[in-house]
Formats: structure tokens, sequence, C-alpha cells
């Protein structure tokens, strides 16, 4: 529907003149734009020609009428409000033209009273449909700028890490994800295959470090029967459930130099050999790797290929810790509490300003991870209906959040972006203040970068 100053398009289509001449007359002033038509068919005529806001629209005509006219009018009409007219209507007959499209129902003769209140509803009707639509727009525009895959950020470090994500996502090349312990490492692998043309395709993700030396290869590449002490029967490996997918590597850096050579082998023939056969085997796998480890000291050590470290490394993506971006510990928290509330059975509804000044002041070294658990371990100690309090999270978090009152204090609301900035400012000023203003040394003390610290002090205006 056409909204400002332009008039609502809408077509009367009535066999009878009287009453084509009546509602022309009567519509034209309250503002609509009408024209007429005899029949169905010469309906019809005009929906190709023009599309129309409203339709007004008789039952019974000769040639062809208003049922007919719904029927051939199929999608033409879909963004029209059509309203149905008869002297010899039953409701059977309002429902079966509901059901091909149409609005509303009106009955011969109507008031003109009628006919304005009808188009007033469906006017109304419009509006929020549009309203809705516009709504569930914006909703679906916010989570696709915050989310990648199962993963929630908002921080241009995480923004960064997404575009790269979904670039890789359409392609097979092979992909190695760098982060410390906790940062969402598999969130990342699995977002990248579930993105990408493998979808459909198995995920198979495999932990190097979980997995004893004596059979790793074998779990890997799988086996013949007889290969070794109660190899009883042949195995596929892991390689051969990810055929046309995907393997995920997770703790890379914990692979065996023995194995090494072989995955270096995969890589480059796109082949495996199960531990016990003379054959290769062709395969058709993406492999996308993850470690806490700097592989680079690793080759330095003599722990880890350098040119397996160069095969894997052809798209690396770094994962920042969460202490390098506070500002996604809001968003976090809303994802979590909302997720537990229902896995948990319960109904917190939030994060008191206190509580939140002492999660963003916390230096979180088991990352992600350890945010998720203790949200998990505080909505299991509070009731419902409340707040998350700093009470409800453990003395894990003490040493590390000395101050954290004293800045709540100065947060009025539960504005928790309003948290964040105090705490934020007040933490900096007081690392400016240890440090003489040494820049480089607070950055240090704060464990954030030195250009988010020079971001931060002009956004916050801080005096040095």
């Amino acid at each position: 529907m056409e909204n400002g100053n332009s008039k609502r398009r809408l077509l009367v289509i009535d066999d009878e003149a009287n009453m084509r001449h009546m509602l022309s007359t009567v519509l034209k002033k309250a503002d609509y734009h009408v024209d007429t038509a005899c029949n169905g068919r010469e309906g019809l005529q005009k929906i190709k020609a023009m599309p129309y806001d409203f339709i007004l629209c008789d039952i019974k005509m000769p040639n062809m009428g208003g049922m007919e006219f719904l029927k051939a009018a199929g999608d033409r009409i879909s963004t029209a409000t059509v309203i149905m007219m008869s002297a010899y209507g039953s409701i059977d007959t309002a429902v079966e033209a509901m059901k091909m499209g149409a609005y509303d129902y009106i009955s011969k003769p109507f008031k003109t009273d009628e006919v304005y209140l009808t188009l007033k509803k469906a006017e109304e009707r419009e509006r929020l449909k549009k309203e809705n639509q516009q709504l569930k727009e914006r909703i679906q525009k916010i989570e696709g700028e915050y989310r990648f895959g199962k993963m929630v950020a908002k921080s241009k470090a995480m923004e960064s890490v997404f575009r790269l994500a979904e670039k890789a996502a359409q392609y097979k090349t092979t992909v190695l994800i760098l982060g410390e312990s906790g940062t969402g490492k598999e969130l990342v692998a699995r977002a990248i295959h579930f993105k990408g043309d493998r979808a459909k395709k198995a995920l198979v993700p495999v932990n190097c470090g979980g997995i004893p030396e004596s059979l790793l290869e074998s779990e890997l590449f799988g086996h013949k029967k007889g290969a070794f002490t109660g190899a009883d029967r042949n195995k596929k490996g892991l390689f051969q459930e990810a055929e046309g997918g995907t393997i995920f590597l997770d703790e890379i850096g914990e692979l065996p130099l023995a194995l090494q050579v072989k995955l270096l082998r995969v890589l480059q023939e796109n082949e495996i050999r199960s531990v016990g056969d003379s054959k290769s085997m062709k395969i058709d796998v993406r492999v996308v790797a993850a470690t806490a480890k700097n592989l680079e000291e690793e080759v330095q050590k003599g722990a880890f290929r350098e040119d397996l470290f160069y095969r894997l490394n052809v798209l690396s993506i770094e994962l920042p810790p969460l202490r390098d971006r506070t500002e996604d510990i809001p968003l976090l928290c809303k994802y979590f509490i909302s997720r537990f509330n229902e896995i948990l059975g319960k109904n917190i509804k939030g994060m008191a300003p206190a509580a939140m000044s002492r999660l963003l002041t916390y230096p979180w070294p088991g990352n992600v991870r350890q945010l998720e658990n203790s949200i998990e371990r505080a909505m299991v100690l509070a009731d419902d209906e409340e707040d998350l309090q700093p009470e409800h999270f453990t003395t894990e978090m003490g040493p590390s959040v000395n101050g954290a009152a004293s800045c709540s204090s100065k947060v009025h609301g539960l504005s928790l972006k309003e948290a964040q900035k105090v705490v934020e400012k007040d933490l900096i000023t007081r690392a400016l203040e240890k440090t003489g203003g040494n820049r480089t040394h607070a950055a240090r003390l704060l464990e954030i970068s030195h250009p988010s610290l020079l971001t931060k002090i002009k956004a916050y205006r801080i005096e040095l």
C-alpha cells in the first residue's frame, strides 16, 4: 500500500452500473483513486495493467463471476486486499472466498459506512503487516550482524573473524583456526562447514590430543582386519566418515610427528591409506584444523613439521581472547541467560549492573567457555524473576574485581552499555594514573592492545 500523499488505488468490479457509480463517487471523496470494471474478465485486464491496493468485487456477475476472478487472478492480487460483495451470500461462500485470498465479505445492500469501516479495518491490517515485516527484517539484520553460526559478537575484532570465516565457507581451502582454549574455535569450524556447499555432508570433529597415540592412526585412517592384535574386522577411519564433508582436527598441535607425515600426504594427494592396507584410497574431505599452541614456535622447537604447518596455514583465522573484546560480554551474557532460561526452565531477567561490572573487569582466562559456565552456575543459584547479582558468581573472580563495587555505584539504571562504559573509563583512568600516563604500560596492565586503548581514551574523553 502506498503511503504519504499518494492516493491508494482501488478497483470496483460489479455488473451493476449504479453500484459502480455509487462506490466510485463515495470512495473518491474518501481520497481513493478508483477504477471500475463490469465483470471479472474486465477486472483481470485492469489488474494486469495496474497494481491495486484494494479490490471490491461482486460475486455474481455475467461472463466471469467473483470466485472465478479470484481463481484466475492468482498471485496478481497477492499484494491487494480483496473484499467480496453479494446480495446472495452465505457463510460458506464467504469462507470459500477467503480461502482463495479474499480478506473480508460484505452483504448487499450495505450502507456507505459499512464499506468505509471494512476498508479502514483492511488498512489497519496492512499497516500492522508492514510494521511486522519491517520489525522482522530489522531483527534479522541485527542478528545477522551479531551472529555467525552459533557465535554471537559485535566487537570489531570478531566482525573481522566473521567476515573471514564467511568467505572461507565458500571454498574447500584448508583453514587453520588459532586461539586460546575456550575462545570458540570449534564453533567457527562448525559455522564454516554449515554455511558452505558441504553442509549436507558430515562434519567429523576429532580431538587430536584426546586419543591415545597408539590408536590415533587407526581412528583417522581406519584399518584392515588382522592389521594388529585385536583388529578382528575392517574399520573405516574418520577421514572416510567425513567423505564429501569436513573433518575438524582440533588440537592439531598435539598430533605426533609420525602422523604429521601421513596428514601431509592427505593434504597433498587427497588420499589415505588404512593401517595394514597396501593400497591408497582417494578421498574428498575438507580439512579445518585448530590449535591453542603457537605452531611457528613448535616448528622452531622441532615438535611440528614446517611443511605441514604451511599446508595447514593456507587461510588462518585467529580468535581474540575474551579479555581483548570485553564489549562482547553484555551480548554474550544476554545470549547465555536466554539459552539457560530455556534449558533450566527458569525466568532470570538479566544482569544487575554490579554483576556486569564484575564480569567486565575479570580477565577470563578460560574465555567464552568460562563465561558460559559462570552464567549457568549463577542461574542455578539465583531465584526466578530476578537479575543475576555479584553474589551469584563464584569466588574465583574475587581477586580480579577490586573496585568493581565502587564503579557500579556510579551506574544509574540497569543499562549494560552504561555499566560497561563506566567500568572501562574508571579502569583506564586508574591504569594511566598508575603508569604515569604511559599508554603502552597501561595497555599491558589492562590486557588490551595499544590501538584499542587509544580508541577508548578518545571515545571516553579521558584527560591524561
